[in-house]
């Protein structure tokens, strides 16, 4: 008979003791969830911050440039403005972005098609015009490259 009030005190107590481990649980995933999406926002500043810091001397390179237009001295102007070109390209290489190649056959996943033009010395579905390169970011499409097609 002592053992009948033991058992049901036992009893009530479990599911207790469930409820407050999942509560607990339930708790520590929201927790981590939060963490993640911190890391992660704290990553994405890190590399935007170091990206940054790479187009400054781009941007330095460019005001130089402008200087030399405001002087008149083209000569210095387009070695400036090719000297920010390449320093840009530069950069972009170094992060992965490469230009999509136009040359041969349209390929619908990497190019846009904006005009189908008829040509005789071209073969249906050649690339005969670059309107706007395009870029990949390794395997990834940034930006298709937009060209004119022979019919």
């Amino acid at each position: 008979m002592t053992d009948e009030p033991l058992q049901e005190e036992t009893q009530t107590q479990e599911p207790e003791q469930a409820d407050d481990r999942l509560l607990r649980l339930a708790a520590d995933f929201e927790n981590y969830k939060k963490r993640v999406a911190r890391e992660r926002e704290e990553y994405v500043a890190l590399a935007n911050a170091r990206l940054l810091a790479e187009l400054l001397p781009v941007i330095d390179d460019l005001e130089r440039a402008l200087a030399a237009a405001e002087e008149h001295e083209e000569a210095q102007l387009e070695e400036g403005v090719r000297l920010v070109h390449r320093s840009l390209a530069a950069l972009l290489e170094r992060h992965g972005v490469t230009p999509i190649s136009t040359e041969g056959k349209f390929d619908p996943h990497v190019h846009e098609a904006l005009l189908a033009k008829p040509s005789e010395e071209a073969e249906a579905g050649a690339v005969l015009d670059v309107v706007q390169k395009g870029y990949k970011l390794g395997d990834r499409v940034v930006r298709p490259a937009r060209v004119i097609v022979a019919e």
